[in-house]
């Protein structure tokens, strides 16, 4: 058995872990807006920290395996480690930092905040938070993406209208929740 082999397995291995853990965030979130009491919230923002280990652990072995086989077997001139490398750079970091984990961290905040009960209208409009649940479904788009132009080994410009139609799936798959949240405001 090759060491390519080996950090092939470990590179899947660590994408199906990221997969585990953005399929648990869009349950998650599906449960969040149908949550009616404090306790559940409570419940499901666990659930998603317990497993938010698991998912640094196989982003960092996905991408360290996947760099080590560019470097060592690929070559970065090839188009879709080119795009790959760039949406890991451009579109991931902003979507986590920005926009999913102050989100999260805001209702986990909240919910720990309140006491048993209904929700209070500020953890209602965090859980209901458009952008959020929009950033989750255009993360998992992006991902998809990602091992699309892995598996398909993309040209440069195949590459890049793979990832522009992730990101076109993944901002249209929201839309729903930015009209519900329209339709809540009227």
């Amino acid at each position: 058995m090759s060491l390519y082999a080996i950090l092939k397995f470990l590179h899947v291995s660590g994408d199906i872990g990221l997969f585990i853990g953005i399929g648990l965030w869009l349950v998650a979130l599906t449960a969040l807006r149908r949550a009616e009491h404090v306790a559940q919230v409570r419940i499901l923002t666990r659930l998603m920290a317990l497993y938010e280990p698991v998912s640094i652990i196989s982003g960092l072995l996905t991408i360290a395996t996947g760099l080590y086989m560019a470097w060592s077997v690929w070559g970065f001139q090839h188009g879709w480690i080119s795009v790959t490398l760039g949406s890991l750079v451009v579109l991931l970091p902003p979507a986590f930092r920005v926009v999913i984990e102050p989100r999260l961290s805001l209702i986990t905040k909240l919910a720990r905040e309140l006491p048993e009960g209904p929700l209070s209208p500020a953890l209602v409009a965090s859980i209901h938070d458009p952008l959020l649940g929009t950033t989750v479904q255009t993360v998992a788009a992006v991902v998809l993406g990602i091992v699309f132009m892995m598996t398909t080994k993309s040209s440069f410009t195949g590459s890049l209208i793979a990832m522009a139609v992730a990101l076109a799936v993944g901002v249209a798959s929201g839309l729903p929740l930015w009209r519900a949240a329209h339709q809540r405001r009227a």
